[in-house]
Parts: structure tokens; C-alpha cells; sequence
């Protein structure tokens, strides 16, 4: 355990602006590389994995996503599209270390949103596509907390 703790200590798990100098799609509105990114984000914020930091810094954006006030894009692009570990609890950056950095994440999202779409970033930011992949990320929580415990 030890050995994920100091390998997740200065994560940045994802990043928009690596996206748009990717392979980004140049017919897209540049929002749609802030979806997957926010979808994350909100689902932390969903389940109170993020950190004192976060909580301080964002407060009114974490109630306004909580009511549903802003979009998952919209508190993407808030943070500009940075996902890092100062963003996180301790156990929030040792499940993202797992699940987000060790690709889990994106194959999920793209077996629960992504159908005959052509890429990832053609996933619209909605709260149904939110809500099938936000079950699906808490049941990988609840297995990873059993493989951990």
C-alpha cells in the first residue's frame, strides 16, 4: 500500500488542454473535451471524495453541482480541465490512482456512453449519461474498498 501512496503523491490524472493538442475531433466544440474530465469531478463532489482544499476553494460550486446548478462540463471548465491529486481526499486520490489512472475509468466510459459515437468526445454532457456511469463508478468503489480492505 505504501508503494501507491507515494506513486499517486503528485498525480495530475487528466488534463483538457492534453486533449485539445491530441487527437481532439476539430468539428467538436472544444467544451466536449471537458465532459469526461467533469463527469469524474462531479462524481467526487457526489460522493465526498474531495479534499479540504477543494472544499475551500470551490464551496459554491460544490453546492451548485450538488443541486444540480451547473453542469459537469460547466465545473470542468471551471478548474480548467485539471483533474490532480490537491483535488482529492486521501482515499479519493487513492481510487482515482487506481481506477481513473489505471485506465478503468475510460473503459467504462466508453462501454456505458460511448454506443456507435465515434469518439469519446462525442458523449454529450447530460445528467443520464452522468447518472449510468456515476452507478457504475460506485460500484468499482465499493469493490475496490473491499480489495483494499
Amino acid at each position: 500500500m505504501s508503494q501507491i501512496v507515494s506513486a499517486k503523491g503528485k498525480s495530475i490524472y487528466d488534463n483538457a488542454k492534453n486533449h485539445f493538442l491530441g487527437n481532439f475531433p476539430g468539428d467538436l466544440p472544444i467544451e466536449q473535451a471537458y465532459v469526461h474530465i467533469g463527469i469524474y469531478l462531479g462524481w467526487i463532489i457526489d460522493n465526498d471524495l474531495y479534499s479540504e482544499y477543494f472544499e475551500e476553494e470551490a464551496d459554491t460550486q460544490i453546492f451548485r453541482f450538488k443541486q444540480r446548478q451547473i453542469s459537469c462540463t460547466i465545473l470542468s471548465e471551471i478548474w480548467d480541465g485539471y483533474l490532480g491529486h490537491e483535488l482529492f481526499s486521501e482515499e479519493g486520490n487513492l481510487f482515482t490512482f487506481y481506477y481513473y489512472g489505471g485506465g478503468l475509468y475510460h473503459k467504462d466510459y466508453e462501454e456505458l456512453l460511448l454506443g456507435d459515437l465515434p469518439s469519446i468526445y462525442h458523449v454529450q454532457d447530460t445528467w443520464e449519461n452522468y447518472d449510468r456511469i456515476a452507478q457504475s463508478i460506485f460500484h468499482r468503489l465499493r469493490d475496490w474498498r473491499k480489495l483494499i480492505s
